[in-house]
C-alpha cells in the first residue's frame, strides 16, 4: 500500500543498516526519497541496488562544505520535503584513558555538530506540518565501558533535539528520537572493529538485553516512520528501540 505517496523524505545516512531499512520502507510505501552516505564504496552500492527508485549522494556531515552542498541539492532536487531523518553516526570502542584529541573531535563531530548543521540547513525545506526523526542510541543514558565519548556526543544529540522541537513549534514540525539499543547491522554501529570483537559485543548484545536478542533494522525503521507520519501529537520525545535495555528491567 501507498501509504507514503506524495511524501519527499531525506535520510542522513541511508546506505545500509537501520537508514538503508527506513529507505526500503518509504520506498515500498511510494514515497520519494534521497539519502547520502559518506563512503564512496556503501554510496555506488546503494546506487546499484537502488537504481531509480532513489537519489544516492556522497556528503559526509562532519563537512561544512558537503552539509551546504546537500542542502543546495535538495533545495534543487526536491523544493520541499516531508521528512528529514538524521541516522549518520560513529561510535568508536576505546577506554577514556586512549581516547585522543582527533577521535574525540571525530564523534563529536559526525554525531553532534554535523546533526545540528545538517538540520539547520534542512530545516527551511521542511514543509509545515512536517517531521525530523533523529537516530541516538540507548548509550545516551548510564555508562558503559569505552563509550564514553560516543555516549556523550549522543547525550547532546538528545538535547539539540528537543531544542529544535521548540524552536519548530510555531511552524508545526516536529521533532523526535528514536534510541536503539543492540541492532544487527554489518558493523553492529561500532567502527573498525575485528570481526572477533564484533563476534564478542554481539554475544554480550543478546546477554544484558531484557528480551535477549537483538533488534532488526526493520524494527528501528518502523518506529522512525511511526514518529515522522503516525505520531502527530508527539514532539520532543525519545523512543526507545531496545528490547527493554535502558527501561531498568531486571534480567533472569
Amino acid at each position: 500500500m501507498n501509504h507514503y505517496e506524495g511524501k519527499k523524505a531525506v535520510i542522513v545516512g541511508g546506505t545500509h543498516g537501520m537508514g538503508r531499512a527506513v529507505v526500503e520502507a518509504l520506498l515500498a510505501g511510494g514515497a520519494q526519497v534521497m539519502l547520502t552516505g559518506s563512503s564512496p564504496k556503501n554510496v555506488e552500492k546503494a546506487r546499484r541496488e537502488l537504481g531509480e527508485r532513489a537519489q544516492v549522494m556522497q556528503s559526509d556531515v562532519s563537512l561544512m562544505t558537503d552539509i551546504d552542498a546537500f542542502g543546495a541539492y535538495v533545495a534543487e532536487q526536491f523544493g520541499e520535503v516531508d521528512l528529514v531523518h538524521f541516522n549518520a553516526g560513529i561510535a568508536m570502542l576505546e577506554p577514556f584513558t586512549e581516547v585522543t584529541e582527533s577521535s574525540y573531535d571525530k564523534t563529536f563531530d559526525i554525531n553532534t555538530k554535523g546533526a545540528f548543521f545538517t538540520v539547520q540547513r534542512l530545516a527551511p525545506l521542511i514543509r509545515e506540518g512536517g517531521s525530523i526523526v533523529f537516530a541516538s542510541s540507548v548509550a545516551e543514558e548510564g555508562g558503559t565501558p569505552g563509550m564514553s565519548v560516543y555516549g556523550a556526543s549522543k547525550a547532546a544529540l538528545r538535547s539539540l533535539a528537543s531544542g529544535f522541537a521548540a524552536e519548530l513549534l510555531p511552524r508545526g514540525i516536529r521533532v523526535n528520537v528514536v534510541s536503539p539499543g543492540f541492532i544487527q547491522t554489518p558493523t553492529m554501529g561500532v567502527a573498525g572493529i575485528l570481526e572477533s570483537e564484533r563476534a564478542a559485543f554481539e554475544e554480550l548484545g543478546d546477554q544484558i538485553t531484557p528480551m535477549k536478542r537483538h533488534g532488526s533494522p526493520e524494527e528501528v525503521a518502523k518506529a522512525v516512520l511511526f514518529l515522522a507520519f503516525e505520531a502527530t501529537f508527539t514532539t520532543g520525545a525519545k523512543l526507545a528501540i531496545d528490547g527493554g535495555l535502558g527501561q531498568g528491567l531486571s534480567v533472569q
